[in-house]
């Protein structure tokens, strides 16, 4: 099809550091062009950027003008480059980390841009990792486990200081005023879409995961609320209103003062926002039951289909269309992944290492994955636990840590660098055994993300761990090219886009030929140390008296 006759679609991700704007073309879901635009304040987790306030521990806040200045730099980026006319492009996507949520006044402004709100830190957007809220997440878990709650098992049995109502709590007890004066909690997912079509549009993927919506009980009773907290009784009926729009559905057309700005057609079509996760299943083709996909970047999320829902510990939800329409979709995680490997080489690596890598010119990554292939499985003599920011499945508990077992005068970076990468392994594979304890087949595992990629080791280690093939995206924007397929969906077939997101996947999903295969020695060893792995997980996570979390307490207070 000549250049001119084609047709594309944009899908954006929001990530934690920064947004990228993706121009798809809808014919075979190749990327046209891409541009990233890092948020220039980047994770807020030490001080408030209007008085340099400190912030206390566990907080992680963003500034909302970041994620404008994605729309206004990246989208106009990606136009330009290709050199396509914006006529071309038919619809907008975006995915977004989740919980990611902020407070609005009744103009859907966020608070914390007033001036008469920007010095109090619950007027800000609190990101997906501000784990501050796990007092108030476990006061939720014990009364809805007291009260036999149904919906609580829907999550594992535990819900998450990450999600909506831990926040939406801590607010409410923390800075009464700002729950008060707020017209709005939002998903920043739903607030960038309204900021783009006018209105309003609650996505079923944020609302049922983060928000305990469900599609025939709808959420948590009021009297469930009220006992928990009495200001909090109407929580669902007034700050979290609003229309909850399944996936696939459209949420308005593109306004032209923003159209403008993102130098696109106004009236284009938007489609409902999206979690970054979620999206990325049906960019690998998965939209059948039984396949796992692993999204993996600075967390991980483990996505699964199925055709009816069940209860799994300690997995993050399941809701009904809340990945693909007409199957149940099941979510777990881990809160750090490729965090961990940042944090040991940004924190633990001494300076020999670092004149090594830059003598040879590679990153320190590359090196110490380097040194750690030459390792075997077991030789280090170290087992790790992948808790440096809390445990989200199967134990969520944010108050858990890291641990570093087997240390001695003789280890090496790269013993430890390879244990970390051992650790979010057995990690996965404890997901993978409670799903298949719960009853639902895992039967293949796919991988995305920018890890798999980057990390050829760790491709391996999650293969030999999990003794299963492991199929890779053939992009790193696998979420953003998700997005651009619903937005190929709610374009639909008369504009030339598609009518569901099954039929998008035929044309856009990309999954690359070449797999990662275990190793049969290699499945025999992490057999055992997963089992040592397994010990250790029990003794510190499941223990109420956990050293690990008296630890914690006194560090806190």
């Amino acid at each position: 099809m000549p250049a001119s006759n084609r047709l594309y679609t944009i899908g954006i991700d929001y990530g934690t550091q920064s947004g990228r704007a993706v121009l798809v073309d809808i014919q075979n879901g190749h990327e046209e062009a891409v541009h990233v635009t890092p948020y220039r304040h980047g994770v807020m987790d030490e001080f408030l950027p209007s008085n340099g306030m400190k912030l206390k521990p566990e907080w992680a806040l963003q500034h909302p003008n970041d994620y404008l200045e994605v729309l206004r730099t990246s989208v106009p980026a990606v136009i330009k480059a290709s050199g396509i006319d914006r006529s071309q492009v038919i619809g907008v996507g975006i995915d977004f980390t989740a919980c990611t949520m902020l407070p609005v006044d009744t103009e859907f402004q966020p608070l914390c841009l007033k001036d008469a709100w920007k010095e109090r830190p619950h007027a800000w957007l609190k990101l997906w990792k501000h784990h501050a809220a796990q007092e108030e997440a476990t006061a939720i878990n014990k009364l809805a486990e007291a009260r036999e709650e149904r919906w609580l098992q829907r999550y594992g049995g535990k819900l998450s200081s990450e999600w909506m109502l831990a926040k939406s709590l801590q607010i409410l007890k923390e800075d009464p005023e700002v729950y008060t004066e707020a017209d709005l909690f939002v998903e920043a997912a739903d607030w960038i879409v309204a900021q783009m079509t006018g209105q309003l549009k609650r996505n079923s993927c944020t609302a049922g995961y983060k928000s305990n919506w469900h599609k025939n009980e709808g959420y948590p009773s009021s009297e469930f609320l009220e006992q928990l907290h009495p200001g909090l009784a109407d929580l669902y009926a007034t700050k979290l209103r609003g229309e909850v729009s399944p996936l696939g559905s459209l949420a308005g057309s593109l306004l032209p003062e923003i159209a403008e700005q993102m130098n696109l057609c106004p009236g284009i079509a938007v489609a409902v926002g999206n979690i970054d996760a979620h999206a990325a299943v049906p960019a690998v083709g998965v939209v059948s039951p039984g396949k796992m996909v692993m999204v993996m970047g600075t967390s991980t999320c483990h996505m699964l289909l199925a055709e009816e829902e069940r209860s799994v510990e300690g997995i993050c939800g399941v809701v009904e269309d809340g990945i693909i329409p007409g199957l149940f979709g099941y979510e777990a995680g881990q809160s750090a992944v490729g965090d961990i490997f940042a944090w040991f080489v940004e924190e633990s690596v001494p300076a020999y290492v670092q004149a090594e890598a830059q003598e040879k010119g590679i990153s320190i990554h590359e090196l110490l994955e380097e040194k750690a292939s030459q390792l075997q499985p077991g030789e280090s003599g170290l087992l790790a636990l992948d808790w440096h920011n809390g445990n989200r499945s199967t134990l969520m508990d944010a108050d858990l840590t890291g641990l570093i077992l087997g240390m001695t005068l003789s280890t090496k970076p790269e013993d430890i660098y390879r244990a970390l990468l051992e650790a979010t392994a057995f990690g996965t594979r404890t997901i993978v055994e409670a799903f298949r304890k719960g009853g639902l087949d895992v039967n293949e595992l796919y991988a995305c993300g920018g890890l798999p990629k980057r990390n050829k080791l760790l491709m391996q280690i999650y293969a030999d761990v999990n003794n299963m093939e492991i199929k890779l995206s053939d992009t790193e924007l696998t979420p953003a090219i998700g997005a651009a397929m619903f937005a190929a969906v709610v374009a639909g077939s008369e504009a030339g886009g598609y009518s569901s997101i099954q039929e998008a996947a035929v044309f856009m999903a990309r999954v690359k030929e070449e797999t990662v295969s275990p190793i049969p020695e290699n499945v025999k060893i992490y057999e055992d140390l997963y089992n040592q792995y397994k010990r250790l997980h029990d003794v510190f996570g499941k223990d109420i008296d956990s050293l690990m979390k008296n630890v914690r307490r006194i560090r806190n207070a």
